[in-house]
């Protein structure tokens, strides 16, 4: 593709950028819908397809959140968004944890809806987080690599070397040589990563969202509506 014509194609989702974020909102909201409502809840992941696929949601809301137009009522959004949170996300969140609490002696699946609802609710604070960067001025093209690079962190494995640093409640009296909790992780090693792998995995995604952080994009898109104009 030259760099005229991509230009024009830059120049044209310019100038259609008010309604751009309903295409990626779109498919963010019905694979949101099919994942949290329709399929049942699965900690662990199969292959590569699948942690895509249960990715997807992410992908697609930090793609509509950096195309949101900003407006007069970026405030009444964000407090909404915290409104939604305490009515329903941190309560469901809470309901999902006392059903487990009865369950668990009885059902070897019982964490299972907690464990889906945890990813749900972290994902939910990354992407307010990401709106009230986008309503506050933040460029699209910076408020997407923001988004992507929060997506590189969450998928790190940050938080399971935390969960098997700081816990301290372990059924075989000490911490584990393994994660083998950690399938998002497993599926691409081919197996349980043993801590200094899953650090070698953390530390390779942590240095891509720095990377991701530095690359210039708001000077390419500037250069590519430059040329198409």
């Amino acid at each position: 593709m030259s760099t005229r014509t991509a230009g024009t194609w830059v120049g044209a989702l310019y100038r259609w950028r008010r309604w751009l974020w309903l295409v990626p909102a779109v498919p963010a909201a019905a694979t949101a819908l099919l994942i949290m409502v329709v399929l049942p809840p699965d900690q662990t992941l199969d292959d590569v397809g699948e942690w895509l696929f249960k990715l997807s949601p992410f992908l697609f809301a930090v793609a509509a959140v950096a195309l949101f137009p900003r407006g007069r009522f970026g405030p009444a959004l964000i407090v909404l968004g915290v409104v939604g949170y305490m009515s329903y996300v941190d309560t469901e969140l809470v309901i999902r944890i006392q059903d487990y609490g009865r369950a668990a002696a009885t059902d070897d699946d019982a964490f299972q809806p907690v464990y889906q609802f945890e990813l749900f609710v972290t994902t939910f604070i990354v992407l307010l987080a990401l709106l009230a960067y986008r309503l506050g001025g933040g460029r699209t093209a910076n408020v997407l690599k923001t988004g992507v690079a929060a997506v590189l962190v969450v998928v790190s494995g940050l938080n399971d070397l935390t969960f098997w640093a700081l816990n301290e409640v372990w059924s075989a009296g000490s911490r584990p040589t393994e994660l083998r909790w950690a399938s998002h992780i497993i599926v691409f090693l081919g197996g349980p990563p043993s801590v200094p792998a899953a650090v070698v995995f953390m530390v390779v995604h942590l240095a891509l969202a720095g990377l991701v952080l530095a690359l210039p994009v708001a000077r390419w898109v500037d250069r590519a509506l430059a040329t198409g104009a």
